[in-house]
């Protein structure tokens, strides 16, 4: 499969030390940031640019995803991300992907959804205010779309750490990046519950954009049996609540 084909675009990659953790495994963030830069290419290729979209006043949001490891990619893998625009419901974009190493065995699958907005007045735009037309693959699909990440009432929440955001965490909509909430959740964990398992799914809701000088109060659970949920506190509002799934490290 080549990109001359519009509906599913494949972008290649090769996991760099820069980009792995103490175990040379690949940091959820750069798993994160992959998956970012390939929708990127992919409404790109049909003509709108991330440079337009922004003259134009406009940015992408992700609201929710999904993202399940069949396993985790290590230092100096060779991978291509597939993604394909699945569809929209109402304002929501659906978008899944798969991730696979060089042999073509999948390493990853996960399914998102997205958001059109104006990025001056932060307000949701309706799929039509897209000035190109994007068309939906339905070829194949990662699942049905993904829930929105909900905290169980019950559970006792505990607070990690502080995080302010500061210059190294914005993206060009001058919000704290998408990607950087995978090392946000990352963190809640210490080294010695890294060391004994190992990262099976993430679900992230995104509730409301982080901007600088924001300061985030990361809360965390224990390890529950859907995983350690992680939340993520400004002064008045929730920024985002995610959950941590995690099985015994493969060997």
């Amino acid at each position: 499969m080549d990109n001359t084909d519009d509906l599913v675009w494949i972008e290649r990659f090769v996991v760099q030390a820069s980009d792995t953790d103490y175990r040379s495994q690949a940091k959820l963030s750069f798993i994160l940031e992959m998956m970012q830069r390939t929708a990127d290419s992919a409404v790109s290729a049909l003509g709108l640019s991330l440079e337009q979209m922004l003259e134009a006043g406009m940015g992408w949001m992700m609201i929710t995803l999904d993202l399940e490891f069949k396993r985790i990619p290590r230092l100096n893998d060779e991978l291509t991300v597939h993604t394909w625009s699945k569809g929209t419901k109402g304002a929501m974009w659906q978008r899944d992907y798969r991730i696979y190493d060089k042999d073509h065995t999948e390493v990853a699958v996960a399914r998102s959804i997205w958001a059109l907005v104006d990025t001056e007045k932060r307000k949701l735009l309706r799929p039509s205010a897209l000035p190109i037309s994007v068309l939906h693959y339905e070829g194949d699909s990662v699942g049905s779309i993904p829930d929105k990440v909900t905290i169980p009432q019950d559970i006792s929440m505990e607070q990690a750490y502080r995080y302010q955001v500061r210059y190294s965490g914005l993206d060009s909509n001058n919000h704290l990046n998408n990607a950087r909430y995978g090392d946000l959740c990352c963190d809640v964990l210490s080294l010695e519950e890294w060391g004994v398992k190992e990262l099976k799914r993430f679900r992230i809701t995104y509730v409301q954009e982080a901007k600088y000088g924001d300061e985030l109060m990361i809360v965390r659970s224990q390890l529950t049996s859907e995983g350690a949920f992680v939340q993520g506190k400004l002064e008045q509002a929730i920024s985002f609540a995610a959950c941590l799934e995690l099985g015994e490290e493969a060997h």
